[in-house]
């Protein structure tokens, strides 16, 4: 494929947006090469300024569950234009969409709508230290929670020692309250609270992680970190912005059994528009200005453009039968079917699936935390990024990035991309 218009676009983006994208995934650092520029979508595909398609895995980074401009949304959001597009006042709406997650997630009572999934975040843990009246949070190693200062930590020298930031910016005072420990290790997380006793506010995890690539929780380890909260006063936070709507309608804790004390959201519940959210129960969230002291504000948190658009998603998937069924199955088909013809080249692999995200690592053994997928072959897979994508299939720019598939892809983008893996060569 020829990719002149997005070579040209990228130049003059450098000249005046820092590293020429406004998220730094975009510009291809991990793979090589020159970023790709859109400028439509459309159900399954993408469209490029140099009017190649492309089946798209990435979806917005898991918004476009139900594919690209569909009908339906993009009507909502059209009649909804047309009465205003920002308020800076409550609206009848805020509180439709509310209702209508409430209802039908377990374990919540309140949410409160913002407008990113890292300001969600923010904000989950600012209140769980409110509640608990503690100043410590624990995380885990290659989890990505947005780019707020308390989440930009890797892990020290040992299993107990305070965080140390891994980008400028980030003080030491505000690392050294950010526990770190390995993901699906237990025994570490035990050693992280005999060391820190009555001062853990709260755990965040991805219970599927997404952010080193598709990483499942093991050995009822989310069940672990339930029981170990309880016993400990610490909150249990659950970062669902990928795994929210996208695994279930009740997300991980619904697929998981777990009931967390916080949850956050983001991707699906805007339906392709800036969103986030963080909810709980009555007694956590009471806690939230005005009606509390934990003071969190947005001026466009609740936009109407993003709730019709969020409302019309949830509301499509609630209502299409076997929605679930369906986007799980073509997941479990893909990888299946491209498992199958990395076999026959040879070519050492690993596969992490669940629901409707997954990811390929290029490893000879099972990936269950950061430092496993750093491991794996990235060099091959970026060779496998750019010859996908020059047979018209947009992969995530990154092997540490999840695949997400929407309900728009059909058989004809299943061959379509079995056709393209087929052609791959390994040199």
């Amino acid at each position: 494929m020829k990719y002149q218009r997005s070579s040209e676009l990228f130049s003059e983006a450098q000249q005046y947006i820092p590293g020429g994208v406004n998220s730094p995934v975009r510009a291809f650092k991990s793979v090589g090469g020159v970023p790709v520029f859109m400028k439509s979508a459309k159900g399954a595909y993408l469209t490029d300024e140099d009017n190649n398609s492309y089946v798209d895995y990435i979806n917005s980074w898991g918004p476009a569950i139900i594919g690209h401009t569909h009908p339906l949304v993009l009507q909502a959001i059209q009649k909804q234009a047309e009465n205003g597009f920002s308020f800076g006042t409550p609206t009848e709406l805020e509180t439709e969409i509310a209702k209508f997650i409430t209802e039908n997630v377990p374990n919540i009572e309140q949410i409160r709508m913002v407008s990113s999934g890292t300001e969600a975040c923010m904000s989950a843990i600012r209140l769980a230290r409110g509640y608990t009246g503690r100043e410590k949070i624990l995380k885990f190693e290659g989890c990505y929670h947005g780019h707020s200062d308390s989440f930009l930590i890797k892990a020290g020298s040992g299993a107990a020692t305070f965080g140390n930031p891994n980008s400028p910016g980030v003080t030491q005072g505000t690392a050294k309250d950010t526990l770190l420990a390995k993901y699906n290790d237990w025994e570490q997380v035990q050693e992280i609270f005999a060391n820190n006793p009555k001062e853990i506010a709260a755990i965040i995890i991805e219970p599927v992680a997404g952010n080193m690539g598709c990483v499942l929780p093991e050995n009822n380890f989310l069940q672990k970190l339930r029981t170990i909260c309880d016993d400990n006063g610490t909150l249990l936070i659950f970062d669902e912005v990928m795994t929210g709507f996208r695994l279930a309608f009740g997300g991980a804790q619904e697929i998981y059994g777990v009931k967390a004390d916080l949850v956050t959201y983001g991707k699906v519940i805007g339906g392709g528009l800036p969103v986030g959210a963080f909810a709980g129960t009555n007694e956590v969230m009471d806690c939230l200005a005005p009606k509390g002291a934990v003071y969190q504000a947005g001026t466009l948190s609740g936009n109407p453009l993003a709730m019709r658009a969020g409302l019309s998603t949830l509301q499509f998937i609630k209502n299409e039968k076997n929605f679930y069924n369906k986007i799980n199955n073509t997941t479990e088909q893909l990888d299946f079917e491209i498992g199958k013809i990395l076999n026959e080249k040879g070519i050492a692999h690993k596969i992490n699936r669940k629901g409707s995200m997954m990811s390929i690592f290029f490893h000879t053994h099972t990936v269950s935390n950061f430092d496993e997928a750093q491991q794996a072959n990235h060099s091959l897979f970026n060779n496998f990024f750019h010859q996908l994508l020059d047979n018209g299939i947009y992969l995530p720019p990154s092997g540490y990035e999840t695949w997400f598939i929407s309900h728009a892809i059909n058989d004809d983008e299943i061959n379509k991309t079995l056709e393209a893996v087929r052609k791959f060569e390994y040199a």
